[in-house]
């Protein structure tokens, strides 16, 4: 097993307790709605997953099987999202992540986890390969299954609402309003979702970052001083974990671009 870039900030900040990642749990999860887990070796790991040590939480959250699956998801799709620096490697990570998701969807077809780790894996996949390889394979229809789903079994999950709203705003901008309108893509749509997880969590650095990105696709340089608006929020949102900190410092890179 290939050793994993480590997280390249100072991660005092976001090592956190039991008792302490506990209090902060609901700040810390508004994003996924994710229970607070009742075994605590996956406590344990996602007290890792929280300080950036996503390697050793993505072991741990395998380790113990269950609801420790989720964590494992997660660190492995972040990790790959911003810390991976071979493409070939990202790939397969993410399609690992979409194929442990979907036996996740099997076990436990309830579980909102389960559905929104697949899309989110799969949606990063189809960006590494394009977005209209991604539709010509039919990963579209499965994103945007899942994250409605996803939506129908957990209405609070923040990030599947963001999730929506950059799938309508992406299959748009590459094929087009007519076309995408065979993807089940609307502007409306992906509009409304990226509001609803704004607004769901108020706090996030992505919401903002993805939102600004969508607004760019979706209505052209008209909305450019709002995208920038969104991107300067993003920048000064206090992260709160290693997984914010990597939000929040792309989104300075992109108001330095």
């Amino acid at each position: 097993m290939a050793k994993w870039t480590a997280f390249p900030y100072d991660n005092a900040a976001y090592t956190y307790g039991l008792t302490a990642l506990k209090k902060l749990w609901a700040r810390l999860h508004a994003g996924d709605a994710e229970p607070w887990p009742k075994d605590e070796a996956v406590q344990e790991a996602w007290a890792l997953y929280h300080a950036g040590e996503f390697q050793k939480a993505r072991d741990a959250g395998l380790k113990a099987g269950g609801a420790g699956i989720t964590v494992a998801n997660k660190a492995q799709a972040i990790y790959a999202t911003y810390l991976e620096k071979h493409e070939k490697t990202r790939l397969a990570l993410f399609m690992e992540v979409a194929e442990r998701a979907e036996a996740q969807q099997a076990a436990e077809p309830d579980n909102p986890a389960g559905w929104y780790w697949q899309a989110y894996a799969l949606g990063r996949y189809g960006q590494g390969i394009s977005v209209a390889k991604a539709l010509a394979q039919g990963l579209g229809v499965k994103v945007k299954t899942a994250l409605e789903t996803t939506l129908q079994l957990q209405p609070k999950h923040a990030d599947a609402h963001i999730a929506l709203g950059t799938f309508h705003a992406e299959v748009i901008d590459k094929v087009g309003s007519l076309l995408a309108r065979t993807q089940g893509a609307s502007k409306d749509v992906g509009l409304k979702m990226f509001k609803e997880g704004l607004k769901l969590n108020p706090h996030s650095a992505i919401a903002r970052v993805e939102y600004a990105n969508g607004l760019v696709m979706l209505e052209g340089d008209k909305k450019m001083k709002e995208a920038e608006k969104l991107y300067a929020e993003a920048a000064a949102c206090e992260p709160m974990d290693a997984m914010e900190r990597l939000d929040v410092e792309m989104a300075k890179a992109e108001l330095e671009e």
